[in-house]
């Protein structure tokens, strides 16, 4: 088959959507399948271009000087589309067209796929209206979330409006946020949702295409050939590392709050950026926290540092739905700590240990635990190990590829005609 990508989260970023796509790329490509990568992009030199179109990774037409957080922002959906025509008509030939994210980019891959009648397939990643929480000024959300709405509707229908509730959009600006996510679903052939908790909550608020869970994988290139069970003594320094973004969503001030009130050695190495890098550092500095900042980091060397590692932690709550660092942990048998009860599907249960509540109290008495028994890393690596395979992107791709498969086949399908259907076959 023939897939293109479109995604206005990729290139020049890192994160779980990243991950994602690189994971299901290599897997695709592993299985004979062509795969191309329409992405969003800072400026690159034609070198740059070069090496990226080798890997069948282009460019699209993006802004230069307008960026939402630390990503690159597309031009709008017209201009990329009158792009692709000029520059890749071979993509009108293609069997899958996969959108990823729910902005300029992905939203010209859903409006060609169904000009062009090239079955559509819409990954819902992640819940924009936290996002969007989390990024905009308190008194701007709403209105921000009102602009985005009435631009999105610009190019694909909103059929379905919402009100707020109390479920997971109590503000206006949550519910406008929601209405984009839920419209934008629904203009694709079909959905997928790394886990069961986010498909119920688009089902719930109106999503009508059909919903399927496909979790997020580890990539096979990157998997650790060895994995060792990790083990914690009492007068040890616990090592904890952080790999997530430093975002108010991500909440890394809220673990840092929670480092103030451990009463055992540690040490935290935290690696990533965001928009919350200065004010965390300044937080650790000034509570003397044991904290090493190694800013952005290839991903190799990430997952060479999680193994030395006790303790893996994800502390966002209500916002995460998936987690792609719970299961680069499995991948290494190393322990995480979390917050969201709905991260609880992820990793194998006994593999985790899950605070009270998102507080940092809570936070921080599920880390005094550990100090008090320290056996539990133990105990907890060797559930990860043995289970661990279970997450490499191989074990999952024929899955998808099989959904992909069946909408090929679907498009190309002449339904075949009843003979009562036929002129003169229907006497009585």
């Amino acid at each position: 088959m023939k897939i293109a990508i479109f995604s206005d989260c990729y290139l020049d970023l890192t994160g779980g959507i990243v991950s994602s796509i690189n994971a299901q790329k290599a897997a695709l490509e592993n299985l004979g399948h062509t795969v191309y990568i329409f992405s969003t992009s800072y400026p690159k030199s034609h070198q740059e271009k070069d090496d990226l179109a080798k890997r069948n990774i282009f460019p699209v037409p993006s802004c230069r000087f307008i960026l939402r957080g630390l990503t690159p922002v597309s031009r709008r959906p017209k201009v990329i589309e009158r792009w692709l025509l000029k520059n890749h008509p071979e993509i009108q030939s293609f069997d899958i067209f996969y959108v990823h994210y729910e902005s300029g980019c992905s939203i010209a891959g859903l409006r060609l796929g169904k000009k062009w009648k090239i079955p559509t397939v819409q990954v819902m990643h992640g819940r924009e209206d936290a996002g969007e929480a989390n990024i905009i000024p308190f008194g701007f959300r709403t209105i921000v979330a009102f602009m985005l709405n009435k631009i999105h509707s610009w190019y694909l229908p909103h059929k379905t409006k919402l009100v707020p509730d109390k479920r997971l959009k109590n503000t206006v600006a949550a519910t406008k946020m929601w209405e984009l996510m839920v419209n934008h679903a629904n203009f694709a052939d079909l959905v997928l949702t790394p886990s069961a908790h986010f498909r119920n909550g688009l089902s719930y608020y109106g999503v009508n295409r059909p919903i399927r869970v496909f979790p997020n994988g580890f990539p096979d290139q990157n998997f650790p050939a060895k994995a060792h069970v990790k083990s914690f003594q009492k007068g040890q320094t616990l090592r904890i590392i952080w790999h997530s973004r430093l975002s108010g969503e991500k909440r890394i001030m809220v673990f840092l709050q929670a480092l103030a009130k451990v009463t055992g050695r540690y040490q935290l190495d935290v690696y990533g950026a965001g928009p919350d890098s200065k004010k965390a550092k300044r937080y650790a500095k000034r509570h003397h926290l044991n904290v090493v900042f190694h800013g952005n980091t290839a991903f190799s060397k990430v997952q060479s540092a999680i193994p030395k590692s006790h303790l893996d932690v994800l502390v966002s709550y209500n916002f995460d739905t998936f987690g792609m660092i719970l299961i680069e942990a499995e991948a290494h048998g190393v322990p995480v700590l979390f917050c969201d009860p709905d991260m609880v599907e992820v990793i194998p249960r006994g593999s985790f240990i899950q605070s009270p509540d998102e507080s940092a109290e809570g936070i921080a008495s599920a880390i005094n635990e550990l100090f008090n028994r320290p056996e539990m890393i133990q105990e907890m690596s060797a559930i990860m190990l043995k289970y661990r395979e279970n997450t490499l992107m191989s074990k999952r791709i024929k899955t998808l590829a099989k959904m992909f498969e069946i909408l090929a086949r679907a498009k190309n399908k002449t339904p075949p005609v009843r003979t009562s259907d036929r002129r003169g076959d229907n006497k009585r």
